[in-house]
């Protein structure tokens, strides 16, 4: 999801370019100069004008698209707008993606700030957070999947006392066919309860992973801070980026478990 968004906003600074100020002024006064002055010289043609605006045009969209502050904060915008957290319903989980964004800002300054190698290795460390904060993200979606589902939080109150009532009516039934199939309900309902009970474990895990990942991205933020030119290919440096591999792994090993669990909840609905 991260990559996706980076993609969007590389194009988002190639619409900026084309339909800037900038560009419009290069139109404005190439269209002057083509029929204002067609000829100042004897060997000018009228479309050389032309072609001077393109190549004029063409330098300002290059430099444009190569120039890294530009280009971090459209990306900035485009990740945030793409992140909002006002889509989040669960308080908690949109105050953890709150502070997670407002660690990624501070991780940008850093990143402008920072010249040669260190610049080229913080910003493939923020590329890496970026990652990090969509699962995040992903898993907060999780949650308010979960906590909107109304059909699961009325299972949760009703098939305990289903439950209990079968096993009352099980033990004293005499009728060997109808205890049978008094047995199989059970059975079933044990199954849903236990699905249930895994789920709202899932969501529960979910909420601390979100917790312990946030800690986390701000013990990545100072070491990051800390992080001298010398150091962008030490030993150091490399533990970073492990680090921070192994959490957008969890993250992705705890999405998954919730994807499973409520998917068997699904199959045996």
């Amino acid at each position: 999801m991260a990559q996706e968004v980076r993609q969007r906003a590389t194009s988002a600074v190639l619409r900026n370019a084309i339909f800037s100020w900038q560009t419009a002024v290069t139109l404005l006064v190439t269209v002057i100069l083509f029929f204002a002055v067609p000829n100042p010289f004897s060997f000018w043609q009228a479309w050389f004008w032309l072609v001077l605006g393109g190549m004029a045009e063409a330098a300002f969209i290059i430099s444009t698209l190569t120039d890294p502050e530009v280009a971090e904060e459209v990306i900035a915008k485009a990740f945030e707008q793409n992140f909002d957290i006002t889509r989040i319903r669960n308080r908690v989980s949109r105050e953890r993606l709150r502070d997670a964004l407002e660690y990624r800002r501070t991780m940008m300054e850093l990143v402008s700030q920072a010249k040669g190698a260190l610049k080229l290795h913080l910003s493939q460390t923020v590329s890496d957070i970026d990652d990090w904060i969509a699962h995040m993200y992903d898993i907060a979606r999780h949650i308010d999947s979960f906590e909107d589902n109304e059909l699961v939080e009325r299972d949760r109150r009703t098939v305990p006392q289903q439950l209990e009532k079968t096993r009352f009516r099980m033990e004293r039934e005499q009728d060997p066919a109808v205890r049978r199939d008094l047995e199989r309900q059970v059975h079933n309902l044990e199954q849903q309860l236990a699905n249930l009970e895994a789920t709202a474990s899932s969501v529960r895990r979910a909420e601390i992973q979100l917790e312990s990942t946030l800690s986390s991205l701000g013990t990545v933020y100072a070491q990051m801070s800390l992080l001298g030119t010398k150091e962008v290919d030490s030993a150091r440096a490399q533990r970073l980026r492990l680090e921070i591999q192994d959490e957008v792994s969890s993250l992705q090993d705890t999405i998954e478990a919730m994807d499973e669990v409520q998917a068997q909840s699904l199959r045996l609905r």
